[in-house]
């Protein structure tokens, strides 16, 4: 039920990018304007979740309540981007979005955690795969067509008030509370002295160096391919570009398993390491065949996201107890502040350097990453990670 309600909630995030080739023509947008459309997003959320970090929002609160007043700011600022008539006013609605946002996906993180010590990284590998799958979504709207912007625009504020509805009605917290906190500002300052967290937040910022730059931008690489070699694009880079996202679903629930039965440090290793290589390898087939970028494409979709949910099931089981909303939190503001920089430079860099070594530039993400995880792994925290598993 809480899964249903993230993807429900969240789907205003996606809203722009659903309609965006509906909006680059009616409003006359350019590569870097219809870019900030999610950038705008990702600061807003970055703005909302250090200022849930600071005043501990989901620790003093219950996250249920937290995440239905989250939800209803989102859907109210995503409804009123239907009347905006340019990107002057789009872009404010869409930061706004993204800052009530916050208020969702940290506290259904933490909401999940009260229900499990076993199975942990499990339980939230499906919460963020199912989020994955709905990341996938607007790739598949995109391939379909057809759909009126301003519809899909209502539509989605709708699906995501009635995800705020169904957490805080369905949801109750978990047989497995957190102890209660109370209001300390000092809290958000001190997360990173925390060596557990800082190495897991570490892996964590490696990991998004990666991620939302090849979700925002595989679809181009795919299109810019298919006219390379002279190729009709058709709805075919849609429909590839939806099941490369969407293959992360299976992989967050798969690094969830493993991570609970093998380890976590080493399940997130090991994962980056394959990602990272992906990056490196996935240019040079710039002018290989579609069915052999759709190939690695697949493994990069799988891995890229699979970890993601470990990392945030460290901080549950490392963070001060009272203040796991709080440290989760400002570990997805610094995550996510990073992906700003490279959703930004992969578009620059693919026009300095061409697309066989601009998705490369994404591998020292997830090769420090790895450093931190062995790290973690080798530290006297390990004990404390997947029931001793490290």
């Amino acid at each position: 039920m809480l899964s249903l309600a993230v993807v429900l909630a969240m789907t205003t995030w996606f809203s722009a990018s659903a309609v965006l080739p509906q909006l680059r023509e009616e409003w006359g947008l350019g590569d870097t304007a219809s870019a900030w459309l999610t950038i705008a997003v990702q600061l807003g959320f970055v703005a909302g979740a250090l200022a849930a970090s600071v005043l501990s929002l989901a620790d003093v609160w219950s996250p249920r309540v937290v995440f239905l007043g989250g939800a209803t700011g989102a859907a109210g600022a995503n409804a009123l981007l239907a009347a905006a008539g340019g990107i002057a006013v789009a872009l404010p609605l869409r930061f706004l979005t993204g800052l009530f946002l916050a208020g969702v996906y940290p506290p259904a993180l933490k909401l999940m955690a009260t229900w499990f010590r076993r199975g942990r990284g499990t339980a939230l590998g499906i919460v963020v795969g199912a989020l994955t799958v709905g990341s996938a979504g607007p790739h598949l709207v995109n391939g379909l067509g057809g759909l009126d912007w301003r519809a899909v625009v209502l539509a989605t504020s709708v699906l995501t008030l009635a995800g705020g509805l169904l957490a805080w009605a369905a949801v109750p917290d978990g047989p497995f509370r957190f102890p209660p906190a109370v209001f300390d500002p000092r809290q958000a300052r001190r997360v990173f002295r925390n060596r557990g967290v800082r190495l897991a937040s570490l892996g964590y910022f490696g990991h998004m160096w990666e991620l939302y730059a090849m979700w925002a931008w595989f679809l181009v690489f795919v299109r810019e391919a298919l006219e390379a070699r002279g190729e009709e694009v058709g709805t075919r880079a849609a429909f590839v570009t939806f099941a490369v996202i969407a293959a992360g679903g299976l992989g967050c629930w798969v690094g969830g398993l493993a991570g609970d039965r093998v380890g976590r440090t080493v399940t997130t290793a090991g994962l980056m390491a394959v990602s990272g290589t992906c990056a490196l390898a996935i240019g040079f087939l710039f002018q290989a065949p579609l069915w052999a970028i759709l190939a690695l494409g697949l493994v990069w979709g799988f891995t890229v996201v699979a970890d993601s949910a470990q990392f945030s099931t460290m901080v549950t089981e490392l963070a001060d107890q009272a203040y796991v909303a709080t440290a989760l939190a400002l570990q997805l503001a610094v995550g996510f502040t990073l992906t700003v920089a490279t959703i930004w430079l992969v578009p620059f860099l693919a026009d300095a350097v061409g697309w066989r070594y601009a998705f490369a530039f994404l591998a020292p993400g997830p090769a420090l990453g790895v450093l931190a995880m062995l790290r973690l792994r080798a530290s006297p925290d390990a004990s404390r990670i997947a029931g001793g598993r490290g």
